[in-house]
């Protein structure tokens, strides 16, 4: 996932993946699931959320590779496994998947195909599965319905008003369902499912959910501009979302679109 890299990786972890994406992860898992796999391919799957909910709901003699482009999450994903249990990670390109034809039962994409060309990421979810195989996707709704983009906009441009860092405007920037739909059809894909998937959580520690949402790829913007303490716009952040939805425990709604196709 483009700009998950060094000192990224690890908040991204541990304040943002038990808020934005167990829950989720959960879910597509088991609907992933539900039919039985020999060979599972998950896509952008970073530091393994998703990977270990999908080898927990696994049979123990499927096999399941989880890729993505940054090492550096890789390398927190593979210490959630152990060498027995039959996950293989590997940096790889989502448009130009290193996998022969008819490879996999299943192909699962966790809030990543937003960050890369859509028509060859699906082109290639549809090559690389068996007849009959699913590709199973989610990404964020739009930024009225996950205060993670927008709270953080706002908050952000108090501090840069005339050029606001925009990255988290990145992971809401695909929620138009009818262009995805089309670009599924083109890919060869028929049984297309569409849910959306509202849900609020409550958030333990919103000081550290915040911290992590600066410290998301949009430190780099702000590192750019200088002149500001990333910790100070942090405090502001969980000002903001304490005055939103509440102190600790916070309970912060989310809505997710989940896309769930077959390749006949």
């Amino acid at each position: 996932m483009a700009g998950y890299v060094g000192d990224v990786a690890t908040p991204y972890d541990q304040d943002l993946g038990p808020v934005l994406f167990e829950h989720y992860g959960a879910d597509i898992a088991q609907r992933t699931t539900q039919r039985a796999l020999r060979d599972v391919l998950e896509i952008a799957s970073g530091t393994g959320i998703v990977t270990r909910k999908l080898r927990d709901a696994l049979s123990k003699d499927a096999r399941l590779t989880a890729v993505d482009i940054s090492d550096v999450m890789l390398d927190v994903a593979r210490a959630k496994f152990l060498p027995h249990e039959q996950v293989r990670f590997q940096i790889a390109d989502a448009t130009v998947l290193p996998f022969d034809d008819a490879t996999f039962d299943a192909v699962v994409c966790q809030f990543g195909v937003m960050f890369f060309d859509q028509d060859a990421a699906f082109r290639e979810a549809n090559r690389t599965l068996r007849n009959g195989g699913r590709y199973l996707f989610s990404v964020w709704d739009s930024e009225h319905y996950n205060p993670f983009a927008s709270l953080t906009f706002e908050v952000l441009k108090q501090f840069f008003p005339s050029d606001t860092p925009r990255f988290l405007f990145d992971p809401v920037s695909c929620h138009e369902i009818d262009p995805i739909k089309e670009k599924l059809v083109r890919s060869g894909f028929k049984r297309i499912t569409i849910s959306i998937q509202p849900r609020e959580h409550d958030i333990m520690d919103v000081s550290a959910f915040a911290r992590a949402l600066i410290f998301s790829p949009v430190i780099f913007e702000i590192r750019e501009r200088g002149d500001v303490d990333p910790e100070e716009i942090a405090q502001a952040l969980t000002q903001a979302l304490i005055q939103e939805f509440g102190s600790n425990p916070t309970r912060y709604p989310m809505q997710a679109i989940l896309f769930e196709a077959e390749k006949s």
